[in-house]
């Protein structure tokens, strides 16, 4: 296959393809319906052409009829008065009537089986368009129906993998959440202890030695006061009635010594 032919190919499988994604059926289908509505028009046109024709067909044999009765009658009243001349031409133009009727008849019997014929088809016609337009107005319905749900399970196919990417992007920001969060107590612990200098107080008023100094200075005056007394106790002098009590519980034997 030539370069040629297989870009023609190629451009007709495109175009099919374009003309595919262009195409909506219930155009086609209304499209459809309207050139059976105008062939039905025409079917009727016809059908009232040859009715005219018809009628007409007719108005003329009856006329030639009634003028074949008056030259009848003409023939007769001139036979009555003597004037056979006169009756002779009254009777020759009578049959020129009945000629006329009888040239006629096969073409209004022509008329009349057209007519029947074509009322028929046109009735035909119109039950089968009638037939199309409903089953156009089902497909139309069916296929609107289908598109609808089609674009809502694109939109909810969209959805879900926006949701994917959302869902990802939310785990993520939890994690940079707790992980800022285990951050800032760990730097509150760190700062707590002194093993980090707060940065909201002047340089060199706290450190960690003055920290430890204060923390032990708060339990230091009870202690000091309750060894202070503990002291005095032990060196004021005790009592007689303790003193005379200390003697008594003295063996003899020391107090002769």
């Amino acid at each position: 296959m030539g370069i040629a032919r297989r870009l023609a190919l190629l451009f007709r499988v495109k175009a099919n393809k374009a003309l595919d994604r262009a195409e909506d059926p219930r155009e086609v289908l209304d499209y459809s319906y309207q050139r059976q509505v105008e062939m039905l028009a025409k079917v009727r046109r016809g059908l009232a052409d040859v009715a005219t024709s018809r009628k007409r067909v007719e108005l003329q044999m009856r006329q030639a009829g009634q003028a074949a009765d008056h030259l009848q009658s003409q023939a007769a009243q001139a036979v009555q008065q003597g004037q056979e001349d006169l009756a002779r031409e009254a009777l020759t133009r009578r049959s020129a009537a009945l000629a006329q009727i009888e040239q006629l008849q096969p073409q209004a019997a022509q008329l009349r089986s057209d007519e029947q014929r074509l009322t028929v088809s046109a009735q035909r016609l119109q039950d089968k368009v009638e037939a199309f337009r409903s089953r156009k107005e089902t497909v139309k319905a069916t296929y609107t129906a289908a598109e609808a749900q089609s674009r809502i399970g694109e939109a909810v196919s969209g959805i879900s993998e926006e949701m994917g990417d959302v869902g990802l992007a939310m785990q993520r920001a939890e994690d940079r959440t707790a992980q800022m969060s285990a951050r800032a107590d760990a730097l509150d612990e760190l700062m707590s202890s002194g093993a980090l200098d707060d940065a909201s107080q002047p340089i060199g008023k706290r450190d960690d030695i003055q920290a430890a100094l204060d923390s032990g200075r708060g339990g230091q005056p009870a202690i000091e006061s309750q060894l202070a007394q503990l002291k005095a106790q032990i060196a004021a002098p005790a009592p007689p009635a303790q003193l005379e009590s200390r003697e008594q519980q003295q063996p003899k034997g020391t107090e002769a010594s």
